[in-house]
């Protein structure tokens, strides 16, 4: 279990770079709307390791 929760962090900065990347390509393609929910996404992730590592 342990070694779950080490790799935890690590998975959720990809996907919070998923959600960037996505994000970004949504915007450019025209759906306004769900590409900047993505990118909060991605930032609300990034705040969620930033919470987990302290």
């Amino acid at each position: 279990m342990e070694g779950i929760a080490n790799a935890a962090p690590g998975l959720a900065m990809i996907a919070a770079f998923a959600c960037v990347a996505g994000g970004v390509v949504t915007i450019r393609r025209g759906d306004r709307r769900k590409g900047v929910l993505m990118l909060v996404m991605g930032v609300v992730l990034v705040g969620n390791v930033l919470i987990w590592t302290m």
